[in-house]
């Protein structure tokens, strides 16, 4: 009785330490932290939001913060604080429905890659490295710019070029997976490759996936920012951070609040995706 106990506390010391160095995560708790706030400010926005976002009031135009407007108004009279809160819906929304669909796609080619090999790992493999030699944001630019400008546009466009990198990563780590004992004892005794593929390879190769959807979101919000930025993305009146800085680009000197508060709303959420991408490296991948 005495053995099994002592053999029962020694077993609860390891799930201890890696419980306590989860707690201890500073950048998970600041990734976590950050990103719950923003979350409840886009859910919230109705609630949280002073003014209607797209009411405008010549009269008030290009006013410094104040307790009415603690961000300022912008050059049409519209309350810069409701409007930030209103951007981080499009915003997180944009890399939520991007990364979901990136993650998707590259998991599964990543996986069919890995898994066949051959002709058509090949053929995989060769679009990916025409992807990866150009800069994404210079091939998402030019699908934005064909397409016309609009959020879906962009969508579509980092989209398309968002998969690369999930392909690469799940394909590396399927092709150390499949040479493991318990993958080819599922060949053995007959098991389907789809059932090998999603019951026995991907669930193993999911943790490197989590930590680039992580920081993929960060990403796409700067992404997103950027294109609006130059006019290719959310249009006028749309509250969008992107779309809010061009806008505000007149007034830097004589208004700069106009530029520095959507400036810190991207930087903050980025930082916040940025640091939970980290903490969860930090779990997954160091001992």
């Amino acid at each position: 009785m005495e053995n099994q106990t002592s053999k029962i506390k020694k077993n609860t010391i390891p799930i201890r330490k890696a419980l306590k160095k989860k707690v201890n995560n500073k950048h998970l708790l600041i990734g976590i932290i950050t990103i719950s706030v923003f979350l409840i400010i886009s859910i919230a926005a109705p609630v949280l939001a002073p003014h209607d976002p797209l009411e405008q009031n010549l009269e008030k135009r290009l006013m410094d913060p104040s307790i009415k407007y603690p961000m300022g108004t912008d050059n049409l009279g519209r309350c810069i604080l409701s409007r930030v809160v209103y951007g981080a819906r499009i915003s997180l929304l944009v890399a939520f429905l991007v990364v979901a669909v990136n993650s998707i796609v590259g998991t599964l080619l990543g996986l069919l890659s890995g898994y066949y090999g051959g002709f058509l790992d090949g053929i995989i493999m060769r679009i990916t490295d025409i992807f990866l030699s150009l800069p994404g944001i210079i091939i998402a630019l030019i699908i934005a710019g064909i397409l016309g400008p609009s959020i879906f546009n962009i969508m579509i466009a980092l989209t398309v070029v968002g998969w690369t990198g999930y392909a690469r990563v799940v394909r590396s780590t399927v092709l150390s997976l499949r040479e493991k004992e318990f993958v080819k004892t599922e060949v053995a005794i007959g098991a389907k490759p789809l059932r090998i593929m999603f019951f026995h390879i991907l669930p193993n190769a999911i943790s490197p996936v989590i930590v680039m959807m992580t920081l993929g979101m960060g990403y796409v919000i700067l992404s997103a920012a950027a294109l609006s930025f130059i006019g290719l993305g959310a249009q006028p009146p749309v509250a969008e951070w992107g779309t809010m800085l061009n806008n505000g680009r007149p007034f830097m000197m004589t208004a700069p609040h106009l530029m520095i508060f959507p400036g810190l709303a991207i930087m903050l959420c980025v930082m916040g995706f940025n640091f939970l991408g980290n903490g969860l490296r930090d779990i997954f991948f160091r001992h």
